[in-house]
């Protein structure tokens, strides 16, 4: 499919393409041609230069406003690894010590049993924290100290350390309030003083006035039948009005990361969560409420199919950890302005392609950390069934490793590092190529397809390097 083909079909995409990732342009302008997208950006550097920045589509269903150059949207879980780099650089100061108990900084920590849970639990998904006990009230959604006591005075589910399990919204309240501990600053102080200011990078943690205005307007994907390819994933059942609100629960890639509790954090679907994130009603198959305390794969079952049903139970760890604080009762659920400006650390990045991706750029050159640091930082700390999850998860230091939801990778791709956010969204780092890429968008995967856009446009970069250079 080229740039004309897509034309013809009536989505017009612009930008520069180096013409050595010609593929990536044909994969970006697919996308459009087949339905799949509603308004999308896709960026890359290699070694500094920027070799793709590509846009294109509908920013706002509504109003029929075209995606800009410059249009930012809310990147959900791409959000965390950010937060993760601004933890690093404390710790490049003294400020932070990662090895040392949370409660060393944060001393209210220290109750129920949490009292020797590490900075590194935190920041690996270790703490048995992944969901907030009560349910957090709209008024305190912009306090993030106020959330985050809620979860100092909560008990963990496992014991911190022996497992791990996607702490989709909690990660942010828990490392955020480290941060702000050592710094006396928030995520998004630190993020616009010392990352994205310096560069010029369009990137905020959390947005308003001006930036919010202009922000894409996230929409639910279409609901077509999945395609004979996407038979195993049953598409989520729409129950938004006319302009489907984008809700709750991430990332990332999708179940994240947030992702909807129906996605899984690559952004491929799995069932049973309406449009806005709120989980539908029903017990999984067999009557069971899956409560995600169970190892994934016990008993010898797909963790797919427990991840599917631990989705259509309102009551499942999942649910819960997505679910939470309920972004559903507001408004336009994400799209709603108390969301864009409250900089959650786990979910509120709101940035462009290109500024995203420039991120992974100044971070894979030594920019923001030195490389050591984040050679150790993306060293696979946790890999294997996850708690929340049931599918195998990796990461290293708040940054997710290739693995069933994170870019099972392309060839070439073994070195990468990120993270996923809500709907299809992807944030990607590779010293190895000296690359920096991402994948912006407003159309939430509602089908595998969908959900697989990211992992081809990143599957093409590889390809189009792998026919250029080898890998340093």
């Amino acid at each position: 499919m080229t740039a004309e083909d897509a034309t013809r079909s009536g989505v017009e995409t612009y930008g520069h393409c180096d013409p050595r990732f010609s593929r990536v342009r044909e994969v970006f302008d697919g996308h459009f041609a087949g339905g799949e997208e509603l308004g999308a950006a896709f960026a890359v550097f290699v070694d500094g230069e920027p070799v793709v920045d590509l846009w294109g589509g509908i920013a706002d269903r509504r109003s029929g406003r075209p995606w800009e150059r410059d249009t930012p949207v809310l990147a959900y879980s791409c959000t965390k690894a950010v937060t993760a780099t601004v933890a690093l650089s404390l710790t490049e100061r003294g400020l932070l010590d990662v090895s040392a108990p949370v409660a060393d900084v944060w001393p209210e920590f220290a109750r129920r049993g949490k009292e020797r849970v590490t900075v590194e639990h935190l920041l690996t998904h270790q703490a048995g924290l992944p969901a907030i006990e009560e349910p957090v009230p709209v008024e305190e959604f912009e306090d993030q100290a106020a959330i985050a006591d809620r979860l100092a005075g909560q008990a963990p589910i496992w014991e911190p350390g022996t497992a791990h399990g996607y702490h989709a919204l909690t990660y942010g309240f828990l490392v955020g309030e480290v941060i702000r501990r050592v710094s006396g600053r928030s995520v998004a102080e630190i993020v616009a003083a010392e990352i994205a200011g310096p560069s010029g990078l369009d990137l905020w943690v959390g947005a308003d006035g001006e930036v919010a205005e202009r922000a894409a307007r996230l929409s639910a994907g279409d609901r077509r039948p999945p395609s004979d390819g996407d038979a195993a994933a049953p598409v989520a059942p729409d129950t938004s009005a006319e302009e489907p609100a984008a809700g709750n629960g991430t990332s990332g890639n999708g179940t994240g990361g947030n992702g909807t509790g129906g996605e899984r954090l690559d952004g491929r679907p799995v069932s049973g969560n309406a449009a806005d994130g709120r989980p539908v009603s029903g017990n999984p198959a067999g009557g069971e409420s899956v409560n995600g305390n169970t190892a994934a794969g016990d008993g010898g079952e797909d963790p797919l199919l427990l991840m599917a049903r631990a989705s259509a139970d309102r009551n499942s760890l999942m649910n819960r950890a997505l679910g939470n604080p309920p972004i559903h009762l507001l408004p336009g659920g994400a799209n709603n302005p108390v969301v864009l400006r409250a900089g959650w650390p786990a979910m509120g990045a709101v940035t462009t392609a290109r500024g995203l991706a420039g991120f992974y750029r100044d971070l894979v050159a030594g920019r923001i950390v030195r490389p050591q640091t984040l050679r150790e930082a993306t060293r696979r700390r946790v890999n294997g069934p996850d708690r929340v999850l049931f599918v195998d998860s990796s990461f290293g230091l708040g940054y997710m490793r290739p693995s069933m939801t994170f870019l099972t990778p392309p060839a070439g791709a073994e070195t990468a590092f990120g993270h996923t956010g809500m709907g299809g969204s992807l944030g990607l780092g590779d010293a190895g190529h000296g690359l920096g890429m991402a994948y912006t968008m407003n159309r939430m995967a509602g089908a595998v397809s969908g959900g697989l856009r990211g992992y081809r446009l990143a599957e093409a970069v590889y390809a189009s390097l792998s026919q250029d250079r080898p890998a340093r």
